[in-house]
């Protein structure tokens, strides 16, 4: 039981470090920006398996083709989510690799989840992955270098 109690710890913990630095390094990020009033203030959520996820409302106002959430969109999410991965264990990165791969298409007027997972710390870089899912399908996948921030 005390490693239930424990894993909670680190979540509140992780999501707190999150938090923090989002308001203090990213206020006016378009994505996740506490600060941005034209922003989609995407709120991510630090999970027990040291994930972070953030739900999204796939509006029209996002699509390219009729029906189809435009791809940048969906990269930026991906990118957000990475960003918010390592804001939860204390690390302000800036990207310096993407590479996106889009499975099928996102339905707008849909939700989505957007996760993403440190997958190494090779400081002062950060290798980290991220996924886009509608309907508990993964409609894209991306991966990306980070480079610690200064």
């Amino acid at each position: 039981m005390s490693k239930n109690l424990s894993e909670i710890v680190d979540v509140r913990t992780s999501q707190a470090t999150l938090e923090s630095l989002c308001a203090t390094e990213h206020a006016e990020c378009l994505m996740c920006g506490p600060a941005n009033p034209l922003g989609l203030k995407l709120r991510f959520k630090a999970q027990p398996d040291g994930s972070v996820l953030a739900m999204f409302a796939c509006r029209e106002a996002f699509q390219s083709y009729p029906e189809m959430l435009h791809g940048g969109v969906i990269s930026a999410l991906l990118d957000a989510a990475m960003t918010n991965a390592l804001f939860s264990i204390g690390v302000v990165g800036v990207t310096v690799e993407l590479t996106v791969r889009f499975l099928a298409s996102v339905a707008i007027n849909r939700g989505a989840v957007v996760r993403a997972f440190i997958e190494k710390d090779a400081h002062p870089l950060f290798y980290v992955r991220a996924e886009l899912e509608q309907d508990r399908k993964i409609m894209a996948r991306a991966s990306a270098k980070f480079m610690v921030k200064g």
